[in-house]
């Protein structure tokens, strides 16, 4: 299969490229400065569009500006496209669902496959303890731009779903603070090269319950990554979603 994974010289990108050419794909690279990662060209970004010619699934792991950008050059290509950037706007959704008419799109904010197992576990926790409060804590390495994170607020959705109701994300605490049963609690840490850890803690009843994820590599997003565009090379125009692919 012949994949074009686009930021391929970042922390998650050179890590997709290996795992997809240790898995015997045909890759190329784009970034914004030209490199060699495993014996794989990476070429500038102004090439990307002729690079669509011929190409099975593109990878995207880069920043909302620039997948928003690409998004238009994928749909015009028909290419499938999955895609890991976080911290969009909603311009920059709309551009994925716009581009999702013309071509398959797979839109995860976390490629984990014990994030996938985690959601459904926190669906059906906060669906049993109606009256719990709810605190959700992730850390991330010292680099990482967006807070929450897009898994973080991934799960914060689900808690609203399986709550039947809108929570009122209170982002940390100071001074006088009484905590309402309307409101969960997002604490976000940023520290050393964590990789990434959620905790959800469900709290009453003279008891608590943590729901707890860590990944230790970012091998394990890579392997996700690679799984979806394997699972999503051929399929008809769409919005897809990683549980899909599982």
């Amino acid at each position: 299969m012949d994949i074009v994974v686009v930021g391929a010289t970042g922390r998650t990108g050179s890590e997709i490229v290996a795992e997809a050419s240790g898995r015997g794909h045909d890759v190329v690279g784009i970034a914004t400065t030209p490199d060699t990662i495993e014996d794989v060209r990476v070429y500038p970004s102004e090439e990307f569009p002729e690079l669509l010619d011929g190409a099975d699934v593109v990878i995207d792991f880069t920043l909302p500006e620039a997948t928003r950008e690409y998004a238009g050059m994928v749909a015009d290509a028909g290419v499938p496209y999955v895609v890991g950037t976080t911290g969009f706007e909603a311009a920059g959704l709309d551009a994925l669902r716009d581009a999702s008419e013309s071509t398959a799109v797979l839109k995860a904010s976390n490629f984990a496959r014990g994030v996938q197992a985690l959601l459904r576990v926190v669906e059906a926790g906060v669906e049993a303890l109606p009256d719990y409060d709810v605190e959700l804590t992730e850390t991330h390495h010292s680099g990482k731009r967006d807070a929450p994170s897009g898994t973080a607020n991934t799960i914060l959705d689900v808690v609203d779903s399986a709550r039947g109701a809108n929570l009122e994300r209170t982002h940390g605490r100071e001074g006088e603070h009484r905590r309402e049963d309307s409101e969960v609690g997002v604490h976000v840490r940023r520290a050393g090269a964590v990789r990434g850890e959620h905790e959800l803690l469900l709290a009453g009843n003279d008891e608590v319950l943590t729901l707890t994820h860590r990944a230790e590599s970012r091998r394990v997003f890579a392997a996700g990554a690679v799984d979806a565009a394997e699972w999503l090379a051929g399929r008809v125009p769409g919005w897809y979603e990683f549980g899909d692919v599982l």
